[in-house]
């Protein structure tokens, strides 16, 4: 019973996070020796929104082919026809592009949306907007990565960092395969992930739903169901 209710609470770190904790933890400890005592105790509480912020927790991915999962935890802010990052070579055409706003509070590990090849990596720096604007998939800093799927279409996927991000991190590669749900970076600290959906494939998600990384289906590439609707209840 102890031991289950610890592990519903204590998560995985993602690998960048134990710099920043032990950062966080130390200051923390200067504050509680050598500051006012409201200080420390915000220190604290800094050093445990560090620790919760690069939180990896374990995903159940479902492993159907063909389903296209979401690549971050956060709300899904937009649904629109856009045209993909040019430096990917997915042409001219607008794709079905859906937009996942992480915050501050959101687990940032980003995972693949589907399994495929990497066929293009295309870093581009810029601003840091707000990442819920629509702009922002234009003008901020942005890192996509293009993925050949088994059947040969493509799909991309798009970090773009936001207000107080300042550091995107992808670990993948042209030629690297990657699982569905497999982890492929972060960002820190507060940012969004946009989907490029294959042509003809219909969003089974709606604007204002909560996404889970790993989890949630954004799309079936093998159905030929319409894009859902929804209402606030």
């Amino acid at each position: 019973m102890a031991a289950s209710l610890m592990s519903s609470i204590v998560k995985p770190m993602h690998p960048e996070g134990p710099k920043f904790l032990a950062i966080a933890a130390a200051i923390t400890l200067l504050l509680f020796l050598f500051a006012p005592l409201i200080a420390g105790i915000a220190g604290l509480a800094v050093t445990v929104w560090v620790y919760y912020f690069f939180r990896d927790p374990a995903r159940v991915t479902p492993t159907r082919a063909g389903l296209v999962v979401s690549p971050a935890d956060g709300e899904v802010s937009m649904i629109a026809p856009a045209v993909p990052p040019a430096g990917l070579n997915l042409g001219p055409e607008a794709l079905t592009r859906i937009s996942i706003f992480m915050s501050v509070f959101d687990c940032h590990v980003n995972r693949a949306p589907c399994a495929g090849t990497v066929t293009a990596v295309d870093y581009r720096p810029g601003k840091f907007l707000n990442a819920a604007l629509d702009k922002a998939s234009e003008d901020n800093e942005r890192n996509a990565v293009a993925l050949r799927l088994a059947d040969g279409r493509p799909l991309a996927v798009v970090q773009i960092a936001g207000l107080v991000a300042r550091r995107i991190l992808c670990t993948v590669k042209p030629g690297d395969a990657l699982l569905t749900g497999e982890r492929f970076g972060m960002i820190r600290f507060g940012s969004r992930l946009d989907v490029y959906l294959p042509d003809g494939v219909a969003p089974l998600v709606i604007v204002g739903q909560r996404a889970v990384a790993g989890e949630t289906v954004l799309a079936d590439l093998e159905t030929t169901e319409a894009a859902r609707a929804g209402e606030v209840r």
